[in-house]
């Protein structure tokens, strides 16, 4: 399948106005007995890991520098075009998980960003182990350079201690599963609009990622010296070129659709 990236683009700025501002955040993130967004029982829940972060002077145990950068915005966003472009029926409004409590087991598919700055206790990376071994996916983006890799590295080892690391082909069936991404390229944040510079720090090369488990099921997704949810969220702005967020579209719609089907 080809995306159209006039559609695409021109789906996500229509909806943009109207769709955000009917999907305003509410505080109850999980099942209620109203109809509410928040609410609505579906085969698909977008959900964001909330971590701990090195960072605990900018706002505390789960801090709002790491990993909620680009939120609530870019899930939305990203919500607004998976129910443009395909039949997925998927909760319109995001939904916020921890490692905390097993309440993770009811979301399967997950994304993390700015995973340089997560730490676990032997509790919280038990569960989420136990997590990707029970058939949970985890996506994780927007970490840049040679230190960010290896930050990130130390917590995915207390983790998944045994794991191994590959560079995905093309070929692989992840980049098939909806679209056909076989040319892909550095997707960056919006530092582009100012700089026209694609990476950060020393991440000079895009790293398409992954770890998988004994079976050579996919369960950690990893998008190195990228920023897709930058691209998700300044979607909607001319001055961020749309072949960047055309792409990032199509491959977050391909890893879902792996994350659902494997």
């Amino acid at each position: 399948m080809k995306l159209s990236r006039i559609a695409l683009v021109t789906s996500v700025a229509a909806l943009c106005c109207v769709g955000l501002k009917a999907f305003q955040r509410t505080a109850d993130f999980g099942f209620g007995n109203d109809d509410s967004p928040s609410n609505v029982k579906s085969e698909f829940y977008w959900s964001r890991l909330a971590f701990a972060s090195g960072m605990r002077g900018y706002g505390g145990y789960y801090s709002r520098y790491a990993w909620s950068r680009d939120y609530p915005k870019a899930d939305r966003q990203f919500l607004i075009a998976m129910h443009r472009l395909t039949r997925i029926d998927g909760r319109p409004t995001e939904q916020v998980v921890t490692l905390d409590s097993d309440e993770i087991f009811n979301y399967p598919w997950i994304y993390a960003v700015q995973v340089q700055e997560w730490t676990f206790t032997d509790a919280e990376a038990k569960r989420l182990r136990e997590f990707l071994q029970k058939g949970g996916f985890l996506m994780v983006d927007d970490f840049h350079g040679t230190e960010d890799w290896e930050n990130f590295m130390n917590g995915m080892r207390q983790v998944l201690p045994n794991s191994t690391v590959e560079d995905l082909q093309s070929g692989d069936e992840l980049f098939h599963t909806l679209y056909d991404i076989d040319d892909k390229m550095q997707i960056p944040g919006e530092q582009w609009i100012r700089t026209g510079r694609t990476y950060e720090k020393d991440g000079y090369q895009p790293k398409w990622r992954a770890i998988r488990d004994d079976k050579g099921r996919i369960v950690v997704a990893i998008c190195h010296n990228m920023h897709l949810g930058d691209a998700w969220e300044w979607a909607d702005d001319p001055n961020y070129p749309e072949p960047f967020a055309s792409m990032a579209f199509r491959v977050g719609l391909d890893y879902i659709l792996y994350g659902m089907t494997h």
